[in-house]
């Protein structure tokens, strides 16, 4: 793990302001980064006042260990797998009781039924590989890591499902198979308006808070 002292700079009016923070830079992309994560996120909603966190947790554990460490200073979205792991003869939903009961008690909102943005819901099993713009977006941003796609797809399915305003920073968090190593802050948009003609109403990267530099 390494740390980054990034500048961000904002134009307001006639004046620059210059906001500095620590970024977190993984040299391996994992579940081992989950606790450095969780604690960056915490110290990030402390800096900003950011009101929500969502973080892609397919078991609900990962989420819940965030909304224990927040207490309270942001509204956790945990999102899970969605009906269509049946598909495949999978189990869903695979949040354990035990651990549903923990989240809710924890006023942790439970996303299970929301489809995958970046999967194409009509292609995903077709007979023969189709190239659509889903797919480009999608491997566009697994160079960036496959936590870093999942944070920006969970942010979206956060907004789709109607558990989440747009146009507004969150922190959203993704991992690489199992646990977190990428968390960003996201100005999140309805699907329908990715490519708008109107820049504020595109999705945005505003900050990157953690990921690792090796992709997987």
């Amino acid at each position: 793990m390494s740390y980054c002292l990034n500048t961000t700079i904002e134009e307001s009016s006639k004046t620059l302001m210059v906001i500095e923070r620590k970024d977190l830079y993984f040299t391996q992309p994992g579940e081992q980064n989950t606790e450095h994560v969780i604690k960056a996120v915490v110290e990030r909603v402390e800096q900003t006042g950011i009101k929500y966190v969502v973080v892609a947790s397919h078991s609900g554990k990962t989420a819940l260990r965030f909304a224990k460490a927040l207490k309270g200073k942001a509204k956790v979205i945990c999102v899970s797998s969605n009906p269509a792991r049946k598909r495949k003869n999978k189990i869903w939903p695979i949040i354990d009781p035990e651990v549903r009961r923990e989240l809710e008690s924890s006023d942790v909102t439970i996303i299970e039924r929301a489809h995958n943005i970046f999967d194409d819901i009509f292609l995903e099993d077709s007979r023969k590989p189709v190239l659509s713009v889903t797919n480009i977006i999608r491997e566009v941003y697994y160079t960036l890591g496959q936590g870093f796609k999942v944070a920006v797809e969970v942010a979206l399915m956060a907004v789709v499902s109607g558990h989440l305003e747009p146009y507004q920073d969150i922190i959203s968090v993704g991992g690489t198979s199992q646990g977190s190593d990428t968390a960003l802050i996201v100005k999140p948009i309805y699907p329908q308006t990715f490519f708008s003609n109107s820049f504020d109403q595109r999705l945005e990267i505003r900050e990157i808070i953690a990921m690792p530099r090796v992709k997987k």
